[in-house]
């Protein structure tokens, strides 16, 4: 099992805590408000422990949960107690629209977390085509882009952990298309699917 530690205190934080604690994993909340992160922490039960904010976590896999203009911020601040971490970064930058992405240019939250992140972490994007109640219920992939191949590694073990399939999806540069699949989801949730109980996944054809 995997030792965590997740930066956040929001509904994603407590999906992916709930998940992470009932697979066997070693739970560690990280909040700005003190009193949120021990309050988190103690519905996940489970041994869950928090963390002092900007300390260095105590996982090996420091899961990012904060809304997408806080993550890079946050990572920066962290700085060196960051060093040697596997750091996951969930987030979706979407406009002001939820038809696009926030940000222009061929990048991502996640590879712009790489430039400000030690230069011994290893930065992993997961987990954010995935709508949170999903994550709770259902049983979806989880689609992971980096640039370590250890580093994923570690994220699929613990993704297995949830019950869930870790697909690879190549290098860092595919979350900027991981964030574009992420405008996707809502499209279809406002238009094909008409709902928010799907999530995007693969099939395979019988051998």
């Amino acid at each position: 099992m995997s030792s965590i530690s997740i930066i956040g205190t929001g509904n994603m934080a407590r999906a992916i805590g709930a998940r992470a604690v009932a697979g066997g994993n070693t739970v560690e909340v990280m909040g700005r408000d003190q009193s949120k992160a021990a309050g988190l922490a103690k519905a996940l039960g489970g041994g869950a422990t928090t963390g002092e904010w900007g300390t260095a976590p105590a996982g090996d896999i420091v899961i990012v949960a904060l809304l997408y203009d806080g993550v890079v911020p946050v990572v920066a601040q962290y700085g060196d107690a960051l060093a040697g971490k596997v750091i996951v970064d969930i987030s979706n930058p979407f406009n002001s629209t939820f038809d696009g992405l926030a940000h222009r240019e061929e990048t991502s939250v996640a590879q712009e977390v790489a430039k400000v992140a030690p230069a011994d972490a290893h930065v992993v994007k997961a987990f954010n085509t995935v709508f949170r109640h999903v994550l709770e219920k259902g049983r979806p992939d989880v689609f992971i882009a980096g640039d370590s191949a250890q580093a994923k590694a570690g994220v699929g073990t613990f993704v297995e952990s949830l019950g869930l399939r870790p697909l690879d999806v190549g290098g860092l540069k595919m979350a900027h298309w991981l964030e574009g699949a992420g405008v996707v989801t809502v499209g279809l949730a406002n238009h094909g699917v008409g709902n928010l109980d799907f999530a995007l996944g693969v099939t395979e054809l019988p051998v």
